[in-house]
């Protein structure tokens, strides 16, 4: 494990024919106020993946996922789908392929949940243009696989955190994405609801980039991590390889044990203190 982005694993296939496929950020930078945010990061998401951003606050994770989305544009360094750069795929084809699911979704338009899903349709429907059977068929399949469907007349102002959350995802579904995008996704869902919704997303045909703050989560349905600190990646692999005792105290500056159950690593955070 490096500092260095160059050094990073897997990074050597952007010169393959599979790197020009798929969403690929390349060595992107981001700077605000003057701050560099993200720093020469690259990743390629390979088809059906699940890649967890892991990393304290401040690390870069969700300008990470907004550069990905084509929401902000890079400083430096270049964002493709497909090997095209977004701003030449273009905003309403780049919907069409990347739904993304941010932290925190408002609205000051009184709208049911059906209505807030149905969002997720507009990149596939002409300006003006009604609904449209598939349309429909693709926001009842998302509300059924979200578990929405008795809400889905229910206003979005009266839902709680993690049903608003729920919402977003649903909303996200309907959009039929190949790429989607999430942050921090858990957040204000019970652990009953946050396996849930990752069951849910790694059940799904397509590649995911999920920002997490448990790294238990992260190593139960990740396929690969990328582990941020101020804007760079200090680690790239499998769960089973980038947890270790040392990255997390080095990340995170926590003491951990780290064991490994079938299949993925179980990290046990150790107290600063022992109690007298």
């Amino acid at each position: 494990m490096t500092d260095s982005t160059a050094e990073t694993p897997g990074l050597e296939s952007a010169a393959t024919p599979e790197a020009a496929s798929g969403l690929r950020a390349d060595r992107v930078s981001r700077r605000t106020d003057g701050r560099l945010i993200v720093d020469g990061i690259t990743l390629t998401l390979r088809p059906g993946e699940t890649v967890g951003l892991l990393g304290p606050n401040g690390s870069g994770k969700s300008t990470l996922l907004r550069l990905l989305a084509g929401i902000l544009a890079p400083s430096a360094g270049v964002v493709t789908l497909d090997g095209r750069p977004l701003p030449q795929v273009g905003r309403r084809a780049t919907a069409r392929r990347i739904a993304t699911v941010e932290q925190h979704a408002h609205t000051q338009t009184e709208l049911t949940v059906r209505e807030v899903v149905a969002l997720g349709r507009i990149p596939h429907r002409r300006a003006w243009a009604s609904a449209s059977a598939v349309d429909t068929r693709a926001v009842d399949a998302a509300l059924e696989r979200s578990g929405l469907t008795d809400r889905a007349g229910q206003s979005w102002h009266t839902l709680s955190g993690g049903e608003r959350q729920r919402t977003q995802i649903a909303r996200a579904l309907a959009q039929e994405p190949r790429e989607l995008l999430l942050d921090e996704p858990t957040n204000h869902l019970d652990i009953q609801h946050q396996l849930d919704l990752l069951d849910l997303v790694v059940s799904l045909p397509i590649a995911a980039v999920i920002a997490l703050h448990d790294l238990n989560l992260a190593a139960m349905y990740c396929d690969r991590l990328l582990v941020l600190r101020e804007g760079r990646v200090v680690a790239e692999g499998a769960p089973g390889d980038v947890l270790t005792p040392s990255l997390i105290k080095r990340v995170y500056d926590v003491q951990a044990d780290v064991t490994h159950d079938p299949g993925h690593p179980v990290i046990r955070f150790l107290r600063r203190t022992a109690k007298p």
